[in-house]
């Protein structure tokens, strides 16, 4: 049967079990999980792999390695994206979560410049190098298998969940973090501390691993709807996409950068940016799936674009609150605020590219799309803000970075297609 010139299959795609989505979203997770932990943890990383007499210099050079990893992520993206569109999602995500392990727990046992000398940077750089060629070619097999297998009614809502885990990680991270400088001293948090902050979360690896090996294959079936009939060139599809995506991604990296925003120049206590954090994680939790059940209630391009608009007023406003307040209080209520804002907004971003796709190049596609714009904007957006602080004095600088990445991502979603599929009664029956 077809409708509209695309056809429709006329039984249901096989249903995914909670274990099989938490094992798709895993990946996902540990990449957010993992940046999350270096960024809070940036100082004592830095004065392990880069000790000097300037703290500014060893915390530029932290930040600097943290970012080297996204050079390689469209390396990753073009080469797994290939495999997922070719021999399948299932391989290349098994292939793609073994070596974000195998980067991240390498990175955490690497020893430190006092006990290796010049090999210990060396090493560090070579690790984020592997992670970031792994966590490129991740996120398009498994944001694809996800939209693939979801009923078609539930596509925002089963993608956003890949969201939603990535901001459980950010939360989660921040716990640990809390956990962690609770218990230790700096000393201790030093010497060992931000290591067993990244191995905690390789817990999730046997299981994850396991679970995605009983996984269903999507790229063979059929597509269940059709994407809507759409006049966007590809092309144009491309250019949007990465626009909206370097946007969420410069906002997300900025919000997570606050709490060390907020302690290195507002002298807001450490144990207070940790909090914030997790506060930016649960604004996560709670609006991403918000987010993808009412673009599939509504449609992905207002769900989008309100929420983008209400942050462009909030976030100038919002950064000054904090830095007349100084306080911890202020600074939970801004992460807060600004953290359900973003993701209202952005948790739709990732199915709207996705679905404008067409299937046989949509994870290697999609991966490409989503590690050029980490890539060029990821890895860069701490080290800049923190550059620019330095050289220009003024503490809002963070807002202004965040304000002119929202603007540019508000331009593209408006200009970018809806691609909700339109449900008739007929596809209802057949789908």
């Amino acid at each position: 049967m077809t409708v509209r010139g695309a056809t429709i299959l006329r039984t249901l795609p096989p249903r995914l079990s909670g274990r099989q989505i938490g094992a798709i979203c895993a990946g996902n997770a540990l990449e957010f999980y993992d940046f999350v932990v270096y960024a809070i943890f940036a100082a004592p990383i830095g004065r392990t792999f880069f000790p000097s007499d300037r703290p500014g210099v060893t915390l530029l050079a932290s930040l600097a390695t943290f970012g080297v990893g996204f050079a390689t992520r469209p390396l990753g993206a073009l080469i797994i994206g290939r495999i997922a569109d070719r021999a399948g999602r299932r391989p290349a995500m098994l292939l793609s979560f073994s070596l974000i392990g195998l980067s991240v727990g390498g990175l955490a046992l690497t020893p430190g410049y006092a006990a290796i000398g010049l090999a210990a940077p060396v090493i560090a750089v070579l690790f984020r190098l592997l992670q970031g060629f792994a966590l490129g070619g991740e996120v398009g097999p498994s944001t694809a298998l996800l939209l693939e297998s979801a009923p078609v009614t539930r596509r925002g809502l089963y993608v956003s969940l890949q969201a939603m885990s990535a901001d459980g990680a950010v939360m989660v991270a921040g716990l640990v973090g809390l956990v962690l400088s609770t218990m230790l001293d700096a000393a201790t948090l030093d010497a060992w501390g931000w290591r067993v902050a990244l191995l905690i979360g390789l817990a999730i690896l046997p299981f994850a691993l396991a679970a995605r090996r009983t996984l269903i294959e999507t790229l063979i079936m059929e597509e269940a709807l059709p994407v809507p009939d759409a006049t966007t060139s590809t092309r144009r599809v491309v250019v949007l996409g990465l626009c909206m995506l370097a946007a969420a991604t410069v906002a997300n990296y900025v919000l997570v950068y606050l709490g060390t925003w907020a302690t290195s120049t507002l002298g807001i206590v450490q144990s207070s940016a940790f909090a914030s954090v997790m506060l930016v994680g649960l604004g996560g939790v709670l609006c991403d799936p918000l987010s993808g059940w009412l673009s599939d209630r509504f449609g992905r391009r207002p769900v989008m674009i309100v929420p983008a608009a209400a942050m462009v007023v909030m976030v100038l406003p919002t950064f000054w609150w904090v830095e007349r307040a100084s306080s911890s209080k202020t600074l939970y209520a801004a992460s807060t605020l600004l953290a359900c804002m973003l993701d209202l907004s952005t948790g739709t971003i990732l199915v709207a590219v996705a679905e404008a796709l067409p299937r046989a190049k949509r994870a290697g596609g999609f991966a490409l799309i989503y590690a050029v714009a980490i890539s060029a904007f990821g890895g860069s957006t701490q080290f800049a803000v923190a550059g620019l602080i330095r050289l220009t004095r003024d503490p809002l600088t963070p807002a202004y970075y965040l304000l002119a990445a929202i603007a540019v991502g508000l331009v593209a979603m408006w200009l970018f297609p809806e691609t909700r599929p339109k449900i008739t009664s007929l596809t209802r029956r057949s789908v």
